[in-house]
């Protein structure tokens, strides 16, 4: 591990046990990092543009890195996904379409609005961390942001 840098992952998932899965596998990845957990397309969207209940936060500190979920309430992760490649500001943002989804039309359609990756999430929870902890280390430590 070469960085030193500590890391702000957003995480949008609205199944609260998909999060928490998702939440204690990033914990045992050995990178500085922070967790932000939301459960909506327009919480995401929001917190990006630092408005709302965000508003408080900097705009220009985005996340180092988006997982995003596809079926969410309010917005669609298609729907978010989307509106970020779309945007100057965000367009640059790594986003993992990270999903129970294998349908190939949610990947056409994910892989047409710009996702970085689409990763399908295994049902069994060391797999997830396994490949939990191999997207943070590409996204986060290999490759170069």
């Amino acid at each position: 591990m070469t960085n030193k840098k500590s890391f702000t992952i957003l995480l949008v998932e609205d199944n609260i046990d998909h999060a928490e899965m998702v939440i204690r596998n990033l914990e045992e990845v050995p990178l500085s990092h922070t967790v932000v957990h939301l459960e909506d397309g327009e919480a995401a969207l929001d917190y990006l543009h630092a408005r709302g209940s965000f508003s408080d936060r900097e705009p220009a500190e985005l996340p180092h890195l988006l997982l995003l979920d596809l079926r969410l309430p309010r917005l669609s992760g298609l729907e978010v996904l989307a509106r970020i490649k779309g945007d100057d500001r965000l367009r640059a943002l790594p986003v993992v379409v990270l999903t129970t989804s294998d349908a190939e039309t949610d990947v056409a359609q994910a892989y047409a609005r710009y996702a970085n990756s689409f990763l399908t999430k295994p049902a069994d929870f060391a797999e997830l961390g396994r490949m939990l902890k191999d997207v943070v280390f590409y996204w986060l430590n290999w490759n170069r942001l």
